[in-house]
């Protein structure tokens, strides 16, 4: 499956963005769909996960409650919505699809190319 995400840009403290990820794959529905993150000098990490269907998610501690996921299988995208950002939120954001329900980078198959998110404070 071939990703496309976009949707970042410049927004200060406090400020909301929303991200979407088209995919390609017709059964885009069969995949679990992640968002990760990489910020300047550090390694990928997880932000939030949806079910297939779109009825389980799961965040990271540092986004929880700030940070809403959600997919539209009738427009095979995912969304993050991110409200309340932080400068420690500044990161190139990937989504990513995956088989299994799992959180770590190297159980999904496919990667957007990323979309850069910066907070200025």
């Amino acid at each position: 499956v071939q990703l496309q995400a976009f949707g970042g840009g410049l927004v200060l403290a406090g400020g909301s963005l929303r991200l979407s990820c088209a995919a390609s794959e017709l059964t885009f529905s069969s995949y679990v769909m992640g968002w990760f993150r990489q910020a300047p000098g550090k390694g990928r990490e997880f932000v939030s996960l949806i079910t297939w269907k779109g009825s389980g998610t799961n965040y990271a501690d540092s986004v929880k409650g700030r940070f809403t996921i959600s997919r539209d299988n009738t427009k095979n995208t995912v969304y993050l919505q991110m409200n309340s950002l932080k400068p420690e939120d500044t990161a190139v954001y990937y989504c990513a699809a995956g088989r299994r329900w799992r959180f770590a980078p190297t159980d999904f198959d496919s990667w957007g190319q990323g979309t850069l998110v910066t907070v200025s404070s």
